[in-house]
């Protein structure tokens, strides 16, 4: 399992409307956050600058089908010929405090993350069954949540029981203007360049009956131009970066590359 507890640095951010603002409300609020939107458009950037911004420690749980309640929990391991107890990382969190941040939830189990639903209503608790004790989360303890809904399906979805605990915030592809601007602040690139890596990036995601499961994120327009600032090709690079990265089908990397060639071609 991926989780890693972090200090706050002060992440690169590049606003698209007050969804600072209401993190800082429910923050001061004590209540959970929920954050959907495709791969890529910054959800799990904007989780690090918050807590930096509000000098929080940061607690990372990388979910997959494969996360129990346990791994989430803790459970009891045999050390030196001794039984004892391990807490997981959502229950470090609760008696560290911070922020607890569970990217790509749905990917989880579903009897897992109903765990999380007693962190996530008034009670702000978490009862651990094997060692009968019911941890009650301090005010610094705060329960973000993120993922895609474009993956959603019966199997895969978040349960409305779940999903009615939290405060939502809804992320998007950001307007043009504003992912130059994330381009250039994350990688320094001139703003020409910026332009036409947004572009390209539009292009790909206005492309109809093309079978892509994900369309170019800003991520990977980061990427690309990252590549072409320390010299590669700019075709090399966003061949790299986007058609093969959106596809293992060589006829839709191929299609991908017509559109990267009237973009970047000589």
């Amino acid at each position: 399992m991926d989780m890693k507890t972090s200090l706050p640095a002060t992440p690169y951010y590049e606003a698209a409307g007050d969804e600072v603002a209401l993190f800082e409300h429910a923050w001061r609020n004590r209540l959970p956050v929920l954050i959907k939107g495709p791969t890529g458009v910054g959800k799990t950037r904007f989780v690090a600058h918050m807590a930096a911004r509000l000098g929080l420690p940061l607690h990372t749980v990388a979910c997959h089908d494969d996360l129990t309640a346990a791994d989430l929990v803790g459970r009891h391991l045999i050390q030196n010929g001794q039984t004892v107890w391990s807490d997981g990382p959502l229950t470090r969190a609760v008696r560290q405090g911070g922020i607890c941040y569970l990217d790509e939830v749905v990917e989880a189990r579903k009897d897992t993350t109903v765990v999380i639903h007693p962190l996530a209503d008034h009670r702000r608790s978490l009862p651990i069954d094997r060692t009968g004790e019911v941890l009650t989360a301090p005010d610094s303890f705060m329960l973000v949540v993120s993922y895609n809904p474009g993956y959603q399906n019966f199997l895969k979805g978040m349960k409305p029981s779940t999903r009615q605990r939290f405060v939502s915030l809804r992320f998007d592809f950001p307007a043009a203007e504003r992912e130059e601007a994330v381009l250039i602040g994350e990688t320094g690139c001139d703003p020409l360049l910026a332009r036409r890596l947004v572009s390209l990036g539009n292009s790909i995601r206005a492309l109809r009956h093309v079978d892509l499961e994900e369309v170019a994120s800003t991520r990977l327009l980061v990427y690309a131009a990252i590549l072409i600032r320390d010299g590669l090709d700019p075709v090399a690079a966003c061949r790299a970066a986007l058609a093969e990265s959106l596809s293992d089908d060589e006829e839709v990397a191929a299609g991908l590359m017509e559109i990267i060639l009237a973009s970047f071609g000589r």
